[in-house]
């Protein structure tokens, strides 16, 4: 049996913000947010990531456009918050096979 990797299993409707392998950012910040089952906000800086705020924002957007995150604005920052109960509705085992993943791991693949 061979093992089947995200990409091999990310539904078309989450390509947009996962399958893109230039954006591995966005990859780390899903395994991160994935991996705190708390499902707590977290603030837009609270992720390392290694790109200007712009790449940062642009990201975001994509993954709240998916309809994989909530973002609440609140002036001077926003709040990022995974919408798991969704996505496991919608997409079943997506998040298990995110939670495979290391947190924060933009290795390429």
């Amino acid at each position: 049996m061979t093992s089947r990797s995200v990409d091999d299993q990310v539904p078309g409707e989450c390509r947009p913000g996962l399958r893109e392998r230039q954006h591995r950012a966005v990859r780390s910040v899903m395994t991160e947010l994935t991996a705190d089952r708390s499902d707590s906000e977290r603030g837009c800086n609270s992720f390392n990531l290694p790109i200007s705020k712009q790449t940062q924002t642009h990201h975001f957007r994509v993954l709240r456009e998916a309809g994989l995150i909530d973002e609440v604005d609140y002036g001077n920052r926003k709040g990022i918050r995974l919408r798991r109960a969704e996505i496991d509705k919608r997409f079943p085992g997506l998040l298990t096979l995110l939670g495979a993943e290391p947190p924060g791991d933009t290795a390429p693949r």
